[in-house]
């Protein structure tokens, strides 16, 4: 399992399984418990540079990232 440690958002660390491409068990700690929770289970099984590319540069509330972006950031280093 991968723990990627968040920068900017509400949430503060991402965990996740890269398996031949592909994201499983993402979860986030801290941050909005249901959407959070509707990513997880909206990547399950997707490509994960797909994944990267449709949520990077996605912001929350002028940060300049969000918890989307950083599992974009997370995936990227671990690919």
């Amino acid at each position: 399992m991968t723990i990627y440690v968040t920068k900017g958002t509400c949430s503060r660390r991402i965990n996740f399984d890269i398996i031949e491409g592909k994201l499983h068990n993402v979860t986030f700690e801290g941050g909005c418990n249901g959407n959070l929770k509707a990513i997880g289970r909206l990547v399950e099984g997707k490509d994960a540079r797909e994944v990267a590319e449709i949520l990077a540069g996605v912001d929350c509330n002028d940060r300049g990232t969000s918890c989307g972006d950083q599992l974009s950031k997370a995936i990227l280093e671990n690919i």
